[in-house]
């Protein structure tokens, strides 16, 4: 009996140990037993943790917006193509690009761009001239004109290359070439701005070049016989007749001019003012400091034909006709 108990001692303070047993036939200890950290653990399958949400309001409505489909329809009926009533622009509706573009350049066509300290610091390194200053407006608002190349660079050269481009989208023109650049210059109207005492808005821009020649416009006699050659026969008007040889600029505007090419030394191959300040004066004013400033010492008459336009748009065959008083002529760009 007391060997017996000595073996049931024996085993029973080995399995509180928990060492392994040297023979295989030995029964497993009872499950009901306390077991050591991590003893067992891979036959047994993973606790189940509590999952709680803690997420805010803010993130559940955020995940809720995310969650949104929306059903997209195809139309063949319906072009996406848009062209904005303000700016002229066609765009397509829903391209980012696009859409970017548009904004971008609906608001300098509208309001104009700026002029700040950091032009006003590079301006005497690249030749700025101030050409007159408090110049007033119809509306009584004072500003002052400037000039410099047109070719310039720097953070001026920034400015006026961003300037044209949106010129050029408003006109429906072709950006202007390295050599037409190098012969001009930029002519700017700046008025101060209403939010910031420190910058001034661009509210007109005139592209003065050196040109050489350039036609006289067509009278409207000259221009009504030209509508009446068009409608005759061969035989009824040669071909040597004056009207057949007018040169047709504008048929929406009946602007037409004649083929003689007559010295003239100024051409303006772009003229705009932005929509929120037009019928102000502001290009008639740019046009009179181009012309009195273009060569030095050799003030310019636009009534003699010193000056001349390229193909005009509607508003600026108007300009043409109202501050040149007839006198100025069209050449090619």
């Amino acid at each position: 009996m007391q060997s017996m108990t000595k073996v049931k001692r024996t085993y029973s303070s080995r399995s509180r140990l928990s060492l392994p047993s040297s023979s295989p036939s030995s029964s497993p200890p009872s499950t009901t037993k306390r077991k050591r950290f991590g003893e067992g653990a891979e036959n047994e399958p993973p606790a189940k943790k509590r999952i709680t949400n803690k997420t805010s309001p803010s993130e559940r409505s955020t995940k809720s917006k995310q969650s949104v489909l929306r059903q997209l329809h195809f139309s063949i009926e319906t072009s996406v193509l848009r062209t904005c009533t303000i700016c002229g622009l066609s765009y397509t509706r829903g391209a980012p690009d696009d859409e970017s573009l548009h904004r971008a350049h609906c608001s300098r066509v509208q309001r104009g761009m700026e002029w700040g300290r950091e032009e006003e610091r590079e301006a005497g390194k690249v030749g700025v001239e101030e050409i007159q200053s408090a110049v007033k407006l119809k509306n009584g608002k004072k500003g002052r004109i400037i000039c410099f190349k047109a070719n310039v660079g720097g953070r001026i050269g920034s400015k006026l290359a961003i300037l044209l481009e949106t010129i050029n989208l408003a006109l429906s023109s072709p950006p202007l070439s390295t050599d037409i650049l190098q012969s001009s210059k930029a002519y700017l109207y700046l008025i101060p701005s209403l939010t910031n005492v420190h910058r001034e808005k661009i509210v007109g821009c005139v592209i003065a070049q050196r040109i050489s020649t350039a036609m006289t416009v067509a009278t409207p006699s000259e221009t009504l016989l030209k509508g009446d050659s068009n409608q005759a026969t061969d035989r009824d008007l040669p071909p040597s007749s004056p009207t057949h040889r007018l040169v047709t600029v504008d048929t929406t505007s009946g602007l037409f001019c004649n083929p003689e090419a007559l010295p003239t030394p100024l051409g303006i191959p772009r003229l705009f003012v932005p929509s929120a300040h037009r019928r102000q004066g502001i290009a008639s004013r740019l046009l009179s400091a181009a012309a009195a400033t273009f060569i030095h010492g050799c003030p310019l008459d636009p009534v003699n034909g010193d000056v001349a336009f390229t193909q005009p748009t509607e508003g600026g065959h108007a300009i043409m006709q109202n501050w040149g008083r007839g006198g100025v002529r069209i050449y090619e760009e």
